[in-house]
């Protein structure tokens, strides 16, 4: 089915050739990729294969963090685990596949290009729900796994799983600064798209002020910008990643 957008229809043959793998039962895949604002009814929409998807992702990278670091305490795969199924990377994951041209959406959601995180982490989990059950855990793990692996070691040698507000407070307590303050500069949009206009104020200094979705988003976005120019966390100019130094806590 066709989607409704102003940059063109749904393509999900975008997500064979990302997955390498052509679908036995095609159906499984359309409804991966049909949202609910689309689909005749919510069950015949992805958010089945949306439920799925996660636990099956979510086991495999487990399964994976416990294998390959045998002497990560649970709470450290607690949490690494969580940052690398978080909404944000699978977002990332699914955009950088492509998965956004994919989706057949109805009216009112927008531009593909536009798209919000939930909604791409959604399709990303479907996907992967959809894939386990067209070709079994074998061909689902090697896929989760090419385009997380290098994930998985970021979460595990950075530590901070990019709780950049705590880095920032811990950092600057060890160097008897006060605790950063965060403070609103704009609101922009409606409420249901909302974005905060956010900096981060540390010891008298105003850092600069950084754009999300949330509050939360926004003082994450913004204890990083305090952190780049402090000089205890750099951004990868290829790959727009974020790396604390040796000197930052973590």
């Amino acid at each position: 089915m066709d989607s409704i957008h102003p940059l063109g229809p749904a393509d999900p043959s975008v997500v064979e050739e990302a997955l390498g793998y052509t679908f036995k039962d095609r159906s499984l895949l359309d409804q991966a990729l049909i949202h609910a604002s689309l689909a005749p009814t919510r069950l015949e929409s992805s958010e089945r294969l949306e439920f799925f998807g996660d636990a099956i992702l979510g086991m495999i990278i487990c399964e994976r963090l416990f294998l390959a670091y045998p002497d990560a305490l649970e709470g450290d795969l607690t949490k690494a685990k969580s940052n690398i199924v978080s909404r944000k990377v699978c977002a990332d994951v699914a955009r950088d596949l492509g998965f956004d041209r994919a989706i057949s959406l109805g009216k009112g959601m927008g531009s593909r290009g536009q798209l919000p995180q939930s909604l791409l982490a959604a399709v990303f989990e479907s996907v992967v729900g959809a894939l386990y059950l067209d070709a079994g855990l074998d061909t689902t793990r090697k896929f989760v796994l090419a385009v997380m692996n290098a994930r998985i070691a970021r979460a595990h040698r950075q530590g901070h799983q990019e709780n950049f507000k705590s880095v920032l407070q811990q950092t600057m307590q060890r160097a008897g600064v006060s605790a950063p303050e965060y403070v609103i500069v704009d609101e922009e949009g409606p409420a249901h798209l909302k974005s905060f206009h956010i900096c981060a104020l540390v010891g008298g200094r105003q850092f600069p002020t950084r754009v999300g979705a949330s509050k939360k988003e926004a003082e994450q976005l913004a204890a990083l910008a305090a952190l780049v120019e402090l000089g205890f966390a750099m951004i990868d100019a290829k790959t727009g990643e974020a790396d604390l130094t040796d000197d930052a806590v973590r």
